[in-house]
């Protein structure tokens, strides 16, 4: 039996390799033993374009942020860390904001 904690849920989130590039999947009953079978991602809807260049340069630098050093603040609000090669797909999506 596999325990909910942060670690089977970022497991689970491992298994993901198969993210679109527009982040549409599932991680529920993900493949690998370690994986929590009811996970799921929390979405951010992040405009793609904005006109106001402070707006934008606020919204990748918060996201940004997220993906780096806020990554460290998660497990104790019992949220699991990204797997590193989701936080490089996210980091591509991130460089097309115009």
């Amino acid at each position: 039996m596999i325990k909910a904690n942060t670690a089977s849920v970022t497991a689970a989130a491992e298994a993901a390799d198969s993210m679109s590039d527009d982040f549409r999947v599932s991680i529920t009953d993900a493949r690998g033993k370690d994986a929590y079978p009811i996970s799921s991602f929390t979405w951010f809807l992040v405009p793609s374009a904005t006109q106001d260049p402070a707006k934008r340069e606020a919204i990748v630098a918060f996201l940004r942020w997220g993906l780096s050093k806020g990554q460290d603040l998660l497990e104790p609000l019992s949220y699991a860390r990204l797997p590193d090669a989701v936080v490089a797909k996210e980091d591509k999506a991130i460089a097309k904001i115009k």
